[in-house]
């Protein structure tokens, strides 16, 4: 039997903490550690802007990706994809989610670990109470982490 994906929350509490600059951060400790990662956006725009942003930060390291090929898949140790172009069919290239979306992942037991970052808007929460009651309902029992800096 196969062991469950770890869930794992990560609630932005300090105001200013950007939830595009933690998934660079979390891509960056995940390539460290020598998982392949997707970061998996809402569109094709806020794909290219986290591709841009992960050029620039974190400061004075490389962080290697790319931006996913149309069948959402990539070379890089970090791939971003927009949730439309995970494949159903293929299984996961990835071992490391990160989510920025605003719906969960769909067949979440296919990765090792999925890492949600919870913004502090209002309506962005709300989006990530829906996410957690969804990994609930598929057997998962998410945890969370409390990010002050």
């Amino acid at each position: 039997m196969t062991e469950p994906c770890q869930v794992d929350f990560y609630l932005l509490s300090t105001p200013g903490l950007d939830a595009r600059h933690m998934a660079c951060r979390l891509a960056l400790m995940s390539w460290e550690r020598g998982h392949r990662t997707t970061v998996v956006t809402d569109t094709d725009a806020a794909a290219g802007k986290i591709d841009a942003l992960m050029w620039e930060s974190p400061r004075d390291r490389f962080l290697p990706h790319e931006l996913a090929d149309p069948d959402g898949t990539g070379c890089a140790p970090v791939v971003i994809t927009p949730i439309d172009r995970l494949n159903d069919e293929s299984p996961a290239t990835s071992d490391v989610v990160i989510n920025l979306c605003s719906q969960p992942i769909p067949r979440p037991a296919q990765f090792a670990r999925l890492l949600e970052i919870v913004p502090q808007e209002k309506e962005a929460r709300e989006a990530c109470r829906d996410k957690f009651r969804y990994y609930r309902s598929q057997g998962i029992s998410p945890a969370t982490h409390e990010i002050n800096k």
